[in-house]
């Protein structure tokens, strides 16, 4: 038998077996997009199902709401044995179809709760307030905030942590928001505008709901001979691989997000073992990383100086 197989090239149709058995070792891991934070999440994800024996399908939503529910149908046509979602639209009809097939879904970058759901995700309100603060500790008293507030809810979260943060104050901060895709392309456009007023008018630091943007906005002011942070201080946000790798290395908020998806997956794996994971809704608290793009606004008053 083992020497027919041989000779007739025969190859174990893993799906039909699993299919016959009635389970799947298969897991859908469906993302936003492509940006190096989702799949920094995606390599943890992998990681952590391969040790478990598990292959991972990953599709992305583009953000897109019709392209969510389409790969969600997909993976349901596959018969995963269950799911790991950063989810566009957590409303979705294809969402709520599959948690009421049975499948167990893990839910990442979006804070739930109750005692049935699983989720993964992290402290953007107050990751917002740790990259206000330390703006305004440097003296800066006009600031720009760029990022679309309405392409993801952590960016909305990082914007009520900021504005909480300028409320604490109770100072004359001016903040100026200014709404962009969340891509460098996007920053670099917006940069162009910053670049285009008049100094007097301009922010002294600007924060980006992600580090993608800051990249963009970085090139543009540098091309225009506008230096960072002399002139600009600018903040990002994530801590992708390579943000202290630009020319001006950059000031940001770290999430952890390989270990979002390592726990992501952990906690599938117990869900799909039968049992219920010690904790079902984990947030981790982001961290504030200081490099050089950020530095005293030039005409902060210095402790100890003569009058």
């Amino acid at each position: 038998m083992e020497d027919a197989i041989r000779t007739l090239g025969f190859v174990r149709h893993e799906a039909a077996r699993h299919l016959r058995a009635g389970y799947s070792s298969t897991v859908g891991l469906l993302l936003l997009d492509w940006s190096p934070a989702f799949t920094d999440i995606a390599r943890g994800v992998d990681d952590t199902t391969a040790a478990r024996g598990l292959t991972v399908l990953i599709s992305n939503s583009t953000r897109d709401t019709t392209r969510e529910e389409t790969s969600l149908r997909l993976f349901s046509e596959q018969r995963v044995a269950g799911l790991i979602v950063v989810p566009h639209d957590t409303s979705g009809e294809g969402l709520h179809r599959i948690r009421a097939g049975g499948i167990p879904v893990v839910i990442v970058d979006r804070a739930e709760t109750g005692d049935q759901g699983l989720s993964v995700a992290v402290d953007d309100i107050t990751g917002g307030e740790l990259a206000a603060r330390h703006i305004i500790g440097l003296g800066h008293r006009h600031i720009a905030f760029v990022g679309d507030e309405a392409a993801a809810l952590p960016v909305q979260d990082r914007l009520t942590g900021v504005l909480k943060a300028i409320a604490e104050t109770g100072g004359d901060i001016r903040l100026d928001v200014l709404p962009a895709d969340l891509t460098a392309e996007a920053g670099r456009e917006t940069g162009e505008q910053l670049a285009a007023m008049p100094p007097g008018k301009r922010p002294t630091a600007v924060m980006t709901g992600v580090d993608l943007l800051a990249v963009g906005v970085l090139q543009a002011l540098l091309q225009h001979g506008i230096r960072v942070p002399q002139d600009i201080s600018l903040m990002g946000y994530d801590d992708i691989p390579f943000a202290r790798q630009l020319s001006v290395p950059l000031t940001t908020v770290r999430r952890p997000h390989y270990d979002m998806g390592t726990t992501a997956a952990e906690m599938l794996v117990t869900a799909l073992s039968g049992q219920a994971p010690q904790t079902r809704h984990v947030v981790f608290q982001p961290e504030l990383v200081v490099r050089e793009s950020t530095a005293e606004h030039p005409t902060r008053p210095r402790r100890g100086r003569n009058p």
